[in-house]
């Protein structure tokens, strides 16, 4: 159980010759609506042949492994001057590499600088996240970029 006295889920890593049909064909639908392929539930059940009672039963919890794999969190800590738009450079920068800004955590400016803390994922990162810490080290206003901190 956890915390809030919930079951605690399971994974299994299998084979994909080894998963029933209708999974199978779940995790090829998901793939067809987020490859945008086919615009609705509808039309990639029917694309690959499967019934939408399997695919509503099992879609949310069946991924690939490399979606699973992929999934990339880090927490990055800056120093940032105490400047109208700094941090808004700095959220467009991360947009613009890829990533996914999770939570934001700003403390009051002290001596004209800011320390913000940005969860940021990564998993549709374009680069690596060293050059993501030396374009931020980079930017005008940015004293200080680094990752202090994965998941």
């Amino acid at each position: 159980m956890d915390l809030k006295g919930k079951p605690e889920e399971t994974f299994y890593l299998v084979r994909g010759d080894l998963l029933p049909e209708a999974i199978v064909k779940t995790i090829e639908a998901k793939q067809l609506l987020a490859s945008g392929k086919t615009e609705t539930v509808m039309e990639a059940v029917q694309r690959t042949g499967l019934s939408r009672s399997a695919f509503y039963k099992y879609k949310d919890g069946v991924f690939p492994f490399q979606a699973v794999v992929k999934e990339k969190i880090i927490v990055v800590s800056m120093n940032l001057v105490h400047k109208t738009g700094i941090l808004s450079q700095v959220l467009r920068y991360i947009a613009e590499t890829g990533c996914n800004v999770l939570t934001i955590n700003q403390a009051i400016p002290l001596q004209g600088v800011a320390n913000v803390t940005l969860t940021l994922d990564t998993s549709t990162l374009e680069s690596s996240v060293s050059e993501l810490i030396d374009g931020l080290n980079q930017m005008e206003g940015v004293s200080k970029a680094s990752v202090v901190g994965r998941g």
